[in-house]
């Protein structure tokens, strides 16, 4: 017993430092501070309790099944679920002003609209109430030696220190410092992609009666072939919207540059959205352009010494709503190779590389999938009957058939397992349509199709 208990003093006075304070690095310090660790966290943003560290960045993400698992670790699920607004399906929005609406799962299931600062912020404070914790903001990561166990820091007036640590991990977002480290290193894949696309930031405020000029509770969408636009809504009764939009070409950020052409544009393709964004003209010419960028990298991490979590290791682009609940669900594993192999780093870091690379590749293909169908597809009536077809299979034949959307949204089986089990459900629903068979309750063929599946 007293050599078991000197060995767990050992493991636990173990110096971990975290390059990056975003929701990922703050939510695995937590986690590596309840397993008794030494835990620094180095964040070159300023502190958002204080400042605003998001600007240009989507201020709310959908919080789903896998990061509420994550945030049920650290205590944190329902305080952040009780100023969440669930998000039951989609509402979509055709040019005419025409609504259609498709739900996400059977009843009861939703995504939930969270601020991102507001969460970071939740996070960094119960960070803050652990001893074993320190937060360092406003500190760029200039240099990284894993293999010395060192890293340079410099502030913003180009003071440099110096930090030590036995072990570093990357949670620097999509184009990390940390992630050089490794890339510099013999046989190392790695693949950027940006999509043609960027987005811009706009904002519905509160109706002149003070509540939502939109449904609440719906993510909505206005599809139009080649971009579109989506909302979230907010705590404060305000929507955000984004554009998703060319970067060149007819229709464009670069050829829609002025405000005659903004407005000109909007009451095309978005008419009964102007009486609800009164600033849509200004906003939409002066707000930045942001990019989307898929980020695939093998291997994640070195030797025992360094280990990548989050947008460090696969950036994902945002639509499937996943990126951060795919990245909390790296933490949650991180943890669990540590819970498992206590002070054998170079297994620990093994292992979580090996399960979640292939997941992380998976709702990485599903995220570009979906972007297809949000824009393109969503307001099709072909594709509206399909999505119908998909919804009575799990309101009827609940126990054997899950759809994609669900796999990934509300549960937290494997991501590669959502992705194979959506072309199991494509060949399904192809033979349903193609042979005009309704769905209907306790139907022995379509029974006998969903066992044959199996």
């Amino acid at each position: 017993m007293f050599l078991f208990t000197l060995l767990l003093h050992i493991i636990k006075m173990k110096n971990i430092t975290l390059i990056g304070g975003g929701l990922s690095g703050s939510l695995m310090a937590i986690y590596l501070a309840k397993r008794g660790f030494n835990v620094d966290v180095y964040e070159r943003r300023p502190d958002p309790r204080v400042a605003n560290a998001y600007q240009g960045k989507s201020i709310n993400l959908a919080l789903s099944n896998r990061g509420i698992e994550a945030l049920k670790k650290v205590g944190l699920d329902d305080a952040i679920l009780k100023t969440a607004i669930p998000m039951s399906g989609r509402m979509m929005h055709s040019k005419s002003g025409e609504l259609s609406y498709q739900p996400y799962g059977k009843d009861g299931q939703a995504i939930n609209s969270v601020s991102r600062g507001g969460l970071n912020i939740r996070l960094l404070e119960l960070a803050d109430e652990f001893d074993n914790i320190k937060l360092h903001f406003e500190q760029r990561c200039v240099g990284l030696d894993a293999e010395f166990k060192n890293a340079v820091f410099e502030d913003q007036n180009g003071n440099r220190t110096n930090v030590d640590s036995d072990i570093f991990i990357g949670s620097d977002g999509a184009f990390a410092a940390t992630r050089l480290q490794i890339q510099l290193t013999q046989r190392f894949d790695y693949n950027q992609d940006f999509e043609n696309y960027g987005y811009k930031e706009l904002h519905i405020p509160p109706a002149p009666s003070g509540e939502f000029a939109l449904d609440k509770n719906a993510l909505h969408i206005w599809p139009r072939g080649k971009f579109m636009m989506i909302a979230l809504p907010n705590v404060d009764k305000s929507f955000t919207c984004t554009l998703f939009f060319p970067y060149e070409g007819e229709l464009s950020f670069e050829s829609i540059n002025t405000t005659e052409k903004a407005e000109e544009f909007f009451q095309t393709y978005f008419a009964d959205v102007i009486p609800m964004m009164p600033d849509y003209n200004s906003t939409y010419l002066n707000n930045p352009i942001g990019g989307l960028v898929t980020v695939k990298c093998f291997p994640w991490v070195y030797k025992d010494k360094l280990a990548l979590i989050g947008d460090a290791a696969h950036a994902i682009i945002p639509f499937y709503g996943q990126g951060m609940n795919c990245s909390f669900e790296d933490c949650i594993v991180l943890d669990e190779c540590i819970e498992k192999y206590g002070d054998d780093w170079t297994t620990i870091f093994a292992t979580y590389q090996e399960l979640r690379k292939p997941n992380a590749d998976a709702i990485a293909d599903l995220a570009k999938q979906n972007f297809i169908e949000m824009r393109d597809k969503v307001g099709d009536l072909t594709f509206l009957h399909r999505k119908q077809v998909e919804n009575d299979l799990v309101k009827y034949y609940g126990d054997f058939f899950k759809s994609q959307y669900e796999l990934v949204s509300f549960s937290t089986q494997p991501y590669a397992y959502a992705r194979a089990q959506g072309k199991i459900n494509d060949t399904i629903l192809d033979m349903l349509i193609k042979n005009n068979i309704e769905v209907k309750p306790n139907d022995d063929r379509i029974l006998e199709i969903l066992k044959a599946s199996k």
